[in-house]
């Protein structure tokens, strides 16, 4: 198991992720901490009410915690000389001023709109200098480049050539477009940021803490770990766990990955095909429901529609990615004849969810409250609170005397969170928590329980860096887009393209996406392809959810193409592998989530959307029905051509009929159906009579 640690020089090539690791125990380490507790208690404090304030300071009180936190922890983790961290805590009290000036003037500011003075403009750029610095801080230079151009354009747009040229903006237009009010950094993207994602991100956190990661990991491989290629599918199946909890795939590579890819490289699999699945497995977790990598909560807030819409809308696609990612390790085990686990070395699934059911609970109410039309706002709440109750209810349960006690006590306080939620009494909730943090108080167990709490606060808020951080930048190309009215003119390209071609205009749209998801995490990524790309799709016809949802998964398999490829960088160190030959191996592990939204497209059924020729020639449940089986038989053919087994080793013709076979059943062009169905019927014929006669 060595292979997990990477070695010093391989942690040297800057695929190190210094927010992985924990807070330092030296002066600065622990006030950092204390801060980081006290973020996350503050956005506590907001999403159960007992803080009201209004929408713009709270956001700019979040950033004000953002820059705070982020400047002097990452100048620390670092290493970074002595005049350096002086540096970044300068940076970060010059983000707490900033927040205090939008509180302290929320009102004269709002008085000023559109005539903003001398300080407010010498504010507005520290502000956006404070935004830029942080991003490349926390995750280096790509986000800041391409927000840099937007900014460019704003200042400069009136000297740029043709369709591209502005009427031309001051500088205080500029900085009040994007310091000020809410088209610019304290936008959509950071109130959805200090809102909903925050609370999701700490939701996990605290499960991860609470084992969950360990009861995902056990039940993976007590399911499947001793079936041929058990060492992959298990990858596959944790990594789609991790995902209804996470908001990170690279996160998910890093966390999931430290044990799948030295059991897969243990059991034969090759390093590069090890971390190809493991970083499409987990950037697969960005389309698992509920979470969706926080992305579903900014699309619902963007497009006006209820949560729900959005999960129903990913629930097919997200199944048969890793339907596909587990067919594909499965033709590469059988291949190499990479045997299961021995059973009795595998801890029992069973077990696990017997030891560990409580944990579920908690994922289980988040999810029905979300379906059950609550906000994600008050469900991650509620989410949020029932898990800490639950590990602060564990630890106090081991000290009680008898079975029937501990019984009784699971009962009423089941009982009486029920109650609270039946009548809206969320507040009352975190009063249950402080009650039960007080009693902890007077247990050994208890003490040390609370000290997990404190450390899931403290580490929710740092995994929330990157993600907040990402979501200010991001606000300066949207504010740029809606100033310049920049979005109009990529859109009447694509448009212009799609009256000759839909398909030449996805094409289109798929590279702007992989193209500006290079380096970008998939948060920023989609808020940018979907204000770009998203509108002329639609006005080509594209149904409104699905038009998102397609610049929403090329954004995700940005993290797994070349050159740039994120996630598959984030797996070499762990593999030992170059990031790159990790890449190639995870877009063929992936080839479904390439091809899922082009058939979306021309099929909505795909995404339990109405519309589209299909479905109004036989019907809503027939159309979904017919769709998914040529997924699922193109899915097939693919991995057998690519793999180049089915049972047994396959001859070029056969792949070269498999692939062709699978292209069809992709294609939405007349006869192409027929044709498939005829050259799969006539693959699987040949399979057959090749097997029998064996």
């Amino acid at each position: 198991m060595t292979d997990a640690h990477p070695t010093a020089a391989e942690a040297d090539l800057g695929l190190h992720d210094p927010l992985a690791e924990s807070f330092p125990p030296s002066l600065q380490g622990r006030l950092l901490f204390w801060i980081a507790v006290a973020f996350s208690l503050y956005q506590i404090a907001i999403s159960a009410h007992l803080i009201g304030l209004n929408s713009q300071v709270q956001r700019a009180i979040h950033l004000g915690f953002l820059l705070l936190l982020g400047f002097p922890l990452l100048a620390l983790l670092r290493h970074r000389s002595p005049p350096l961290q002086v540096a970044a805590w300068v940076m970060g009290l010059l983000g707490v001023a900033i927040a205090a000036y939008q509180w302290i003037e929320y009102v004269p500011l709002m008085m000023r709109a559109g005539d903003i003075n001398g300080v407010d403009t010498v504010v507005g750029i520290a502000t956006i200098i404070a935004v830029f610095a942080a991003a490349w801080v926390v995750m280096g230079p790509a986000l800041p480049v391409v927000a840099g151009i937007f900014l460019i354009y704003a200042l400069f747009g009136e000297y740029f050539p043709g369709a591209m040229q502005t009427r031309g903006y001051s500088l205080e237009q500029v900085v009040e477009q994007m310091a000020f009010g809410t088209e610019g950094i304290y936008g959509t993207p950071l109130y959805v940021s200090a809102t909903y994602i925050f609370l999701f991100i700490l939701f996990g956190s605290f499960l991860e803490k609470a084992g969950m990661i360990k009861l995902f990991t056990d039940v993976s491989l007590g399911m499947v770990g001793h079936k041929m290629g058990g060492a992959a599918k298990v990858s596959v199946v944790s990594s789609g766990l991790m995902g209804t909890i996470s908001g990170s795939g690279v996160a998910n590579v890093v966390t999931t990955g430290q044990f799948t890819i030295p059991l897969m490289k243990s059991f034969g699999y090759r390093a590069a095909f090890a971390g190809g699945v493991e970083a499409t497995a987990s950037m697969g977790g960005q389309i698992m429901p509920p979470v969706m990598g926080a992305v579903a909560f900014i699309m619902a807030e963007t497009l006006g529609v209820p949560y729900v819409d959005i999960v129903q809308a990913a629930i097919i696609p997200a199944i048969l990615y890793f339907a596909s990612a587990f067919w594909m390790v499965h033709l590469e085990a059988g291949r190499r004849e990479l045997r299961g686990m021995a059973k009795e070395d595998l801890p029992s699934a069973r077990k696990a969810l017997k030891d560990g059911w409580y944990l579920i609970l908690p994922l289980a109410v988040l999810v029905f409250l979300l379906f059950s039309g609550f906000t994600p706002l008050y469900a991650g709440a509620v989410g949020l609170a029932l898990t800490i109750m639950l590990i602060l209810g564990a630890s106090l349960m081991l000290g009680l005397p008898s079975s029937v006690i501990r019984t009784v006590f699971w009962i009423g306080l089941g009982l009486l969170v029920g109650y609270m939620l039946q009548n809206r009494m969320e507040t009352m909730l975190w009063l249950v928590v402080v009650a039960l943090l007080a009693i902890s108080v007077f247990t050994n167990g208890g003490r040390q329980t609370i000290w997990q709490v404190i450390d899931s606060l403290a580490e929710g808020a740092k995994t929330a860096l990157p993600v907040g951080v990402a979501c200010a930048l991001v606000g300066v190309i949207i504010g740029t887009m809606t100033l310049t009215g920049a979005a109009n003119t990529f859109g009447i390209f694509i448009v212009s393209v799609g009256e000759n071609s839909l398909l030449l205009s996805l094409m289109l749209t798929m590279l702007t996406c992989i193209v500006l998801g290079m380096g970008i995490p998939t948060i920023p990524n989609y808020i940018i392809t979907s204000s770009i790309a998203a509108p002329a799709l639609l006005e080509l016809g594209v149904p409104l959810i699905v038009s998102h949802m397609f610049v929403f998964y090329f954004g995700i398999l940005a993290d797994l193409t070349p050159p740039v490829a994120l996630a598959c960088f984030a797996a070499a160190p762990i593999a030992r592998e170059s990031g790159f030959k990790i890449s190639l191996e995870a877009i063929k592990v992936a080839a479904a989530g390439f091809v899922i939204p082009y058939m979306a497209v021309y099929t909505p059924a795909l995404m339990l959307q109405p519309g589209g020729p299909l479905s109004d020639s036989m019907g809503f449940p027939l159309a979904v029905a017919y769709i998914v089986l040529k997924c699922v038989l193109s899915i097939g053919l693919w991995g057998a051509a690519v793999v180049g087994w089915l049972g047994k080793r396959l001859q070029v013709w056969e792949r070269l009929l498999a692939m062709v076979a699978a292209f069809t059943l992709i294609a939405a062009l007349p006869m192409t159906d027929e044709i498939g169905f005829a050259l799969t019927a006539l693959f699987a014929f040949i399979i057959w009579r090749r097997n029998r006669q064996a």
